[in-house]
């Protein structure tokens, strides 16, 4: 039974990091007003009177090549964005930790994100890597490029390999990337709009360009935060 994502905003505060009582928590993942690199073993540190639980979650991010799968990881991680774009050659993986206050009780957690990028070639001549990135997966991010009609279309074989168990039971969520490069759309918002629908799926947009940093992360992460912890408590319930 696919579960209905939940709403956006309806979990986590949605522009917490807009707010004052933030800035204690994400000073703590940035440096200089850029965002913090962790390293596997590291994590952000916060003073005792403000403990905060940190829930570890494995993503995967899926997609044919060159739709902006690198790119993304750099994105949501801060880092800075490839300018050639060359196949990633094994498996990559990325911390990302982004705090976020939970709506109902005020409660502020780390997410902690690992993020696993592997170059779609890679995963077809080796097959042992994709059970590798399978595995104790929490969520996938189906990608496709708003310049790229056929990885638009490829969405439906990508998620179907997705589906039957025990990887159908992860949180999925389908990014269109190169939004903000409109002239060169392939997309129509009214096709995005019918796989919305028919899948019950969200469809998040990503922009070519880098912003404001936390601002042009936010969006995404938040949702990604939310259907996780929505998931969870949703399996939680049911044992």
């Amino acid at each position: 039974m696919a579960q209905v994502p939940p709403s956006s905003g309806s979990i986590v505060v949605a522009d917490w990091h807009r707010c004052k009582d933030s800035k204690e928590y994400f000073s703590k993942i940035l440096h200089k007003k850029r965002r913090k690199h962790f390293g596997l073993l590291e994590s952000p540190v916060m003073p005792p009177h403000l403990a905060v639980d940190t829930v570890h979650y494995k993503i995967f991010i899926c997609g044919k090549s060159g739709v902006g799968k690198t790119a993304l990881t750099a994105r949501l991680a801060g880092l800075n964005i490839p300018n050639m774009h060359y196949e990633t050659t094994g498996i990559e993986t990325t911390m990302v930790y982004w705090p976020v206050k939970l709506r109902e009780n005020g409660r502020v957690l780390f997410f902690r994100l690992q993020l696993w990028d592997c170059g779609e070639n890679v995963l077809r001549r080796f097959d042992h890597l994709l059970p590798a990135c399978k595995e104790q997966v929490d969520a996938v991010l189906f990608l496709f490029s708003f310049t790229d009609r056929t990885s638009f279309d490829d969405l439906s074989n990508q998620i179907a390999k997705w589906t039957g168990t025990p990887e159908g039971r992860v949180v999925k969520l389908v990014v269109g990337t190169k939004f903000d490069l409109f002239m060169h759309c392939d997309v129509a918002e009214r096709d995005v709009r019918d796989f919305q629908e028919t899948r019950s799926l969200p469809v998040l947009r990503v922009g070519g360009e880098v912003s404001d940093g936390l601002g042009d992360v936010a969006p995404l992460l938040n949702c990604l935060a939310e259907s996780l912890w929505h998931h969870d408590c949703v399996s939680a319930s049911h044992h």
